[in-house]
């Protein structure tokens, strides 16, 4: 603004700008006077360049939309890339480009390699570092900027944020990843050793590919049928195998998905998947990053793992002491009050874009608004339904809590069911069993949103009466029981096949009898030593695994119980394992296994509960 110190930069031509009415479609290259405040309220009027071209150090030209403000001053940018549609970026939760440009601020919104206006083809992840560092830098000379460019956006905009601030681009100041991993195998396409079958299926379905064929000469019909399979999903496509010929997204032709089938050749955490590996690179990230999520989000995992990991790693102190992390009650992109089917009160209610305004002008216009001196952790505690604030991931203080399982071998049924207490299993309980059939797997309801999944937290008392998931619960709780950080399961089990799935959820037992989920979780039996390898089991011996349930924080209220499910399948949420041991994505047919959960002295087999000694009231 004003007064303050400009940062000398080369300046590019944005081309000449014709003048029409704001919101009239505008020629490439062609502005448009948006309609805005006057200056004398601290708002800008601004224009909108449609489809400027920018190109790329290969040679590929990608379009943006550029929002500059009037005026003689400089700038400084916000930048999203995005695989959506720029032109539709105004209807993305939190990425209006209009609200920024009025308060001053040039934005860039562009379509990322191969979709929509940008030339080249679109390959998931692999261009977002180059090309992101090469936009940020010609971002940073565009007429009116100041040279100081902050990027915004949500999960996969939250990768195009993360890949380039990795090669550390000198004009970049600050990000504001949200909704996104720190890791595109682990948390993004596969948890545990599992596929996110429902995930990594429907989103180029509905989205990446269908967009991108577009430009093809039978695009039209491409899309078409891609349609037409997306409503299929559950009735017909989510059962079809083998997953490497998976029919929707046309195995055959390379020119619509080959990303998708590269993904399920890739099934161990290999060296296809750590060149996109954010946690190996934080030391590389010099710049503050602001993360947030949701407790029923499907990358929470790694929401908070990029936030610990730049606290401890960054690579500069004010990367590591500026960044911070906001974790709501919300599923995929959401801010509001109610997920699934509860509502967690008007407390839960934030405005992500005043929060995003108030970092964009601390670190970009150097405002002292407070933002450097608020918590670096902010979590809204579920149950309570209130915030709770800490300066570092896990909270100080956790008391990290075993809950075993007991039972006289009938936990199958809740009329029956097993119990969970800290006292430790004695030689005298009896083994858990129940057959997994893949063709009758155990149904998605709830959980971390996948596109076609609902997320949130719903009663999964429908669920627990099946005879192949086992239910351990603890007596009603007699005081308020905080849990607040990261949940494992240690499971010592037997399966009769050489490979097969282990899934555990959390729920929050009320006194009407719902049991409402919590978290949940899943870990692939030829993965348990590490997702780097395989290493197939052996039929009928015991082997001891442990299933990340990830974070959550919630208030088990006195009179609620606390309760852990124990299964093999979630599906479509994660794909079926066949239980056949074959190499991953190439069963057409599945096998039942019979599966042994042990809890005794010398298999004490538990949950692990990071409890809060003073909850939130």
């Amino acid at each position: 603004m004003s007064g303050r110190r400009r940062t000398k930069v080369r300046r590019l031509s944005l081309g000449t700008a014709a003048v029409v009415l704001a919101g009239a479609a505008a020629a490439p290259g062609a502005s448009a006077v948006a309609d805005g405040a006057g200056s004398a309220d601290g708002k800008c009027e601004f224009t909108v360049q449609k489809d400027v071209p920018t190109t790329m150090r290969d040679g590929t030209v990608l379009r943006s939309n550029v929002f500059t403000p009037k005026g003689d001053e400089d700038f400084p940018v916000i930048l999203i890339r995005l695989p959506y549609n720029k032109e539709g970026a105004e209807n993305i939760f939190y990425a209006n480009p209009d609200f920024y440009a009025k308060s001053c601020y040039i934005v860039v919104a562009q379509d990322v390699r191969g979709q929509y206006k940008s030339d080249g083809k679109f390959y998931a992840y692999r261009d977002e570092a180059t090309d992101g560092y090469d936009t940020i830098e010609w971002s940073a000379r565009l007429p009116h900027s100041n040279g100081k460019v902050g990027m915004y956006g949500f999960s996969y905009p939250g990768l195009t944020q993360w890949l380039p601030a990795t090669l550390t681009p000198p004009h970049l100041v600050t990000i504001v990843p949200a909704f996104t991993s720190s890791d595109i195998y682990d948390g993004w396409t596969y948890e545990g050793g599992a596929l996110y079958q429902s995930f990594t299926q429907s989103w180029p379905l509905f989205s990446l590919a269908n967009s991108s064929v577009d430009r093809l000469p039978d695009g039209a019909k491409l899309s078409a049928e891609m349609n037409q399979a997306s409503a299929d999903l559950f009735s017909k496509w989510y059962r079809s195998m083998p997953l490497t010929k998976w029919p929707p997204l046309y195995p055959k032709d390379e020119r619509v998905a080959p990303y998708f089938y590269d993904w399920i050749k890739h099934p161990s955490y290999d060296d296809y998947w750590k060149r996109w590996a954010i946690r190996d690179h934080y030391p590389q990230v010099k710049v503050p990053a602001l993360n947030y999520g949701g407790w029923h989000d499907i990358f929470l995992g790694g929401t908070l793992e990029n936030f610990a990991g730049m606290r401890a790693e960054a690579g500069t102190p004010q990367a590591r002491e500026g960044s911070k992390v906001l974790i709501g009650p919300w599923t995929h992109g959401g801010s509001g009050r109610r997920a699934g089917a509860v509502d967690y009160g008007p407390d839960a209610v934030v405005s992500i874009d005043e929060i995003q305004m108030k970092w964009f002008d601390h670190w970009l216009k150097g405002v002292d608004n407070g933002t450097d001196k608020d918590p670096a952790v902010k979590v809204f505690v579920m149950g309570a339904n209130k915030w709770r604030t800490a300066d570092s991931w896990p909270l100080p203080g956790t008391q990290y809590t075993r809950y075993y399982l007991h039972s006289k071998g009938d936990a199958n049924t809740l009329t029956g069911g097993g119990t969970l207490s800290t006292t430790p299993p004695d030689a005298t309980e009896e083994t858990d069993r129940y057959r997994y059939d893949p063709e009758n797997p155990v149904p998605s309801f709830g959980g971390r949103f996948q596109a076609s999944v609902p997320g949130g937290s719903y009663d999964q008392r429908i669920v627990e009466m099946r005879p192949d998931v086992l239910v351990y619960s603890t007596p009603r709780l007699q005081a308020d029981t905080e849990v607040t950080g990261p949940i494992s399961v240690t499971l010592y089990a037997a399966s009769s096949a050489r490979d097969t799935d282990w899934t555990a959820k959390l729920t929050d037992v009320l006194p009407d009898g719902n049991s409402m989920l919590i978290r949940d979780g899943i870990q692939r039996a030829r993965y348990r030593l590490t997702v780097e390898r395989e290493s197939l089991i052996r039929p009928g011996k015991v082997y001891k695994y442990t299933i990340k349930l990830w974070p959550t924080s919630n208030v088990f209220k006195a009179g609620h119980r606390i309760r852990l499910e124990i299964s093999s399948s979630n599906f479509p949420m994660y794909d079926r394992n066949p239980n056949t041991g074959h190499r991953f994505g190439t069963d057409s047919r599945t096998r039942v296994a019979s599966q042994r959960i042990l809890h005794d002295a010398e298999h004490p087999s538990s949950i692990t509960l990071p409890i809060q000694p003073k909850p939130v009231g």
